[in-house]
């Protein structure tokens, strides 16, 4: 198979070989050619390997989701007008989820912190991140991100999704379907503590996608036990056991499946697969026992309130470097600050800046950085008027995101919003657009990348979006 053809996967005809292995043995034929051709095709000269359209800048990516939405006019775009006007009127007309009587009293709210510049790169970041702020010189941060949806069910689903509400594929389980993993033993797609509200199984759902790009999920809801541990039937069998064991299972489970044709059945069988497969390898990657002191501390591993957070990214690494595409790490849903602004976003600072900038020290270190996008930010950002005394209100208007590694620019800022941090004004980023330029890093033609369901072509961006290629290094 030449690159031409590979990069022409998802639009096979009906009746060609590649169907045909998906369709028989319930698919597994299809994931093992899949992997076959992958390996045959990179170790071809020139050639690129199966699902890439183009030389890929990424070969995965750690996605951190601060679940509630953060503070871009707080954290990391710096508005002198705000702190000049702090108390004054609005001098134009807010978002529309606001009343006509709310909307005449809205009135600014200059940030409780100091701002600095840091690194030769001279970027702004306040001293909510003290330590984020060492790396600003690795950031690439997008002042004028936008988003659908004032809802954070909207929101969310938005961000992971592509749809604000339809059941549609996450970008996760879209990165699995085009790209697959990298490594048999486990899953493409991970997400660490996944939100249990605001979607739910939405955020790492496979939806109409084949049932075995779903995210495999550690945790639940921004929280982490201390050991990370992973079983499946049963540990103390030996391993011809747990064969016989699997063997019985999937005959059920086949029986089932001619049966009732139902996809979640098929989807089972391919999990059950994948589970015993990861018996093998899973247990050791999500062991941080054997990390050396040093890189646990560079997490805030073992002290409060760092430990949980610190243990998520953590684990983000460690299966960033067995080959895992696509790594999600959640916060819990509490940035949404609609009131205590300062606790809040203080308190969920402290757990997370350590941690991220731990992260980023880590793989910058070990040589992974270059190869591995990190993307940090939330649903949307807040606004710059007070809510009720002391908080700020959902704003998908214009926020801001920053990505570092993985072939963007280093120390460079992207967009603007207005002058006082409300609406993004110049080189708007839609989340489409983010969506599309996250896949083209990751070597994927956001156009391209299709599944046929219910009679039409589906795409993670739908029919919008187009590549930021002026962050690109």
């Amino acid at each position: 198979m030449n690159s031409v053809s590979a990069c022409h996967r998802f639009d096979a005809p009906t009746f060609s070989r590649r169907t045909a292995l998906k369709t028989a043995a319930c698919g597994f034929g299809s994931l093992a050619f899949s992997s076959l051709a992958s390996a045959a095709a990179g170790g071809a000269s020139g050639a690129l390997p199966i699902g890439l359209h183009h030389a890929p800048r990424a070969r995965r990516v750690i996605f951190l989701f601060m679940h509630g939405g953060p503070s871009q006019v707080d954290t990391f775009d710096y508005k002198p007008r705000l702190q000049a006007d702090d108390g004054k009127r609005l001098p134009f007309a807010p978002a529309d989820n606001l009343d006509p009587a709310a909307a005449s009293q809205a009135k600014l709210m200059g940030s409780p912190w100091a701002f600095k510049q840091h690194g030769e790169s001279g970027l702004w970041c306040s001293e909510l991140f003290p330590n984020v702020a060492q790396h600003m010189d690795d950031l690439c941060v997008i002042r004028s991100m936008q988003s659908k949806g004032q809802s954070h069910g909207q929101a969310v689903c938005m961000m992971h999704t592509g749809a604000d509400n339809f059941v549609r594929p996450s970008l996760g389980s879209w990165v699995s379907y085009g790209l697959g993993t990298e490594n048999a033993n486990l899953p493409a797609f991970v997400s660490i503590s996944p939100p249990a509200g605001h979607g739910g199984p939405r955020n790492y759902g496979s939806a109409f996608l084949p049932a075995a790009h779903q995210g495999t999920t550690v945790g639940r809801s921004g929280k982490l036990g201390k050991e990370a541990t992973f079983r499946f039937l049963d540990s103390g069998s030996t391993p011809e056991r747990q064969h016989r064991k699997l063997e019985l299972l999937q005959a059920m489970n086949r029986e089932n499946l001619e049966r009732t044709r139902l996809a979640p059945v098929e989807g089972m069988i391919a999990s059950m697969e994948l589970a015993f497969r990861m018996q093998q390898e899973a247990p050791e990657v999500m062991n941080l026992a054997g990390e050396p002191d040093h890189i646990k501390d560079l997490y805030g591993i073992g002290k409060e309130p760092t430990d949980n957070y610190g243990r998520q990214c953590l684990l983000a690494r460690r299966f960033a470097e067995a080959g895992v595409r696509f790594i999600q790490v959640s916060t819990g849903y509490t940035w949404d600050q609609h009131s205590g602004l300062v606790k809040g976003h203080e308190s969920n600072c402290a757990r997370v800046d350590r941690p991220i900038a731990g992260l980023l020290a880590d793989l910058k270190q070990r040589g992974l950085l270059e190869d591995t996008l990190v993307v940090w930010g939330g649903e949307f950002g807040r606004t710059p008027i007070v809510q009720g005394v002391n908080g700020r209100d959902h704003n998908p208007q214009g926020f801001t995101m920053w990505l570092a590694g993985g072939g963007v620019k280093s120390g460079h800022a992207h967009g603007e919003t207005d002058e006082f941090g409300y609406y993004a004004v110049k080189d708007k980023v839609h989340m489409h657009d983010l969506h599309a330029t996250l896949l083209h890093l990751m070597g994927i033609d956001h156009e391209r990348l299709t599944y046929r369901y219910a009679g039409r072509d589906f795409r993670l961006t739908d029919v919008y979006g187009h590549v930021v290629r002026e962050i690109f290094a």
